[in-house]
């Protein structure tokens, strides 16, 4: 399996960089051909520090891109990390997968799996530096955690943010939610959304992403320079795919077959993933170790400074290189912090 790389494009016309948000550094950026031929977006950030502690795979959440990130990349530069990453299919500057650009949609999540595996063997293994670790954010996370079990020999570390193993803060329970989508998958209409497509970014009070006003207020200006970035509301098929992987993923004989030593990052105050949940992955899973943030809404890299700070100590703290190499002794190295 090949997959081949498109012509690139100027690296200016393939990331929006802003005043408020600015490119870090000089990165490689183009276009690697997913499963059934997609067209993904993906970006490799080289650090300049004397010392390299290996590369990350960053891993986004739902309706994110790599521009969303380029602070917390120069951050892991700064620090030392390669960055690779890409927009999922569907999203971004990736292909989307629907002549509606902004419906959120997937034919099936191990497409999400098999994008991510070519990424790995035809990009992040032959071009950046060992060793490597995977960071990821909800949706991200949880196909990190389905693929998992086929990753130990690639991947030496895991750090997932919020993983995307239940969700909560809707109108209807998440059985009622999956039950409709089910349904409408049935009856041939996967491809439409549950819910109409009201754009609400403007309003910052009651955001359930972020405590950050400046924060999230940059990621808006993000999206009114480049509307094209922008995702609305899953479809049926997408939340039916979700929901199935949720099972699987946290299912005991499931969790026993992941061996890459993991740190779970859990926002207690999220309301859109719950804390239950991903406190029961963390209770099934043993080879993962649970950090609660206290107060921290779902998006911890995109959260107040007292929160993101917290996530920030526990990746540097985890991941290859730090002096700490036993995930147990996090909690009270973040109590010191």
């Amino acid at each position: 399996m090949n997959a081949r790389l498109h012509d690139h494009a100027p690296m200016t016309t393939l990331l929006q960089s802003m005043p408020q948000n600015p490119l870090p550094g000089d990165p490689v950026v183009g276009f690697f051909d997913g499963a059934d031929e997609r067209k993904i977006r993906y970006a490799v950030f080289k650090s300049r520090a004397p010392v390299i502690r290996g590369t990350i795979v960053l891993l986004q959440g739902r309706n994110e891109s790599i521009e969303k990130y380029f602070e917390t990349i120069g951050e892991l530069m700064a620090a030392g990390f390669w960055v690779a990453t890409f927009d999922w299919r569907g999203q971004g500057g990736s292909e989307r997968l629907s002549p509606h650009r902004t419906r959120g949609h997937v034919e099936h999540f191990a497409d999400y799996e098999r994008d991510l595996t070519r990424f790995l063997d035809e990009i992040v293994l032959p071009d950046t530096r060992l060793p490597f670790s995977i960071v990821a954010h909800s949706m991200g996370a949880l196909v990190a955690l389905s693929l998992a079990p086929m990753l130990a020999s690639r991947i030496d570390r895991m750090v997932l943010l919020a993983p995307f193993v239940g969700l909560g803060g809707q109108a209807i329970s998440e059985r009622g939610i999956a039950a409709i989508a089910t349904i409408m998958r049935l009856l041939g209409l996967g491809r439409l959304p549950l819910s109409a497509d009201r754009d609400k970014r403007a309003q910052f009070k009651g955001n359930v992403l972020t405590s950050d006003d400046r924060r999230y207020r940059r990621n808006l200006a993000l999206i009114d320079a480049r509307p094209q970035l922008r995702v609305g509301p899953p479809t049926a098929r997408w939340l039916s795919e979700a929901f199935a992987t949720m099972r699987r993923v946290l299912r005991h004989e499931h969790l026993t077959r992941i061996t890459i030593p993991t740190v779970i990052l859990a926002p207690t105050a999220d309301r859109l993933v719950p804390y239950v949940p991903v406190e029961y992955l963390a209770s099934n899973f043993r080879a993962g170790h649970l950090i609660p943030i206290d107060g921290a809404r779902h998006e911890l890299l995109q959260e107040a400074d007292r929160y993101r700070a917290q996530a920030m100590a526990a990746i540097f703290a985890f991941l290859p290189g730090a002096d700490a190499e036993d995930p147990g002794s996090l909690p009270r190295q973040l109590e010191e912090a």
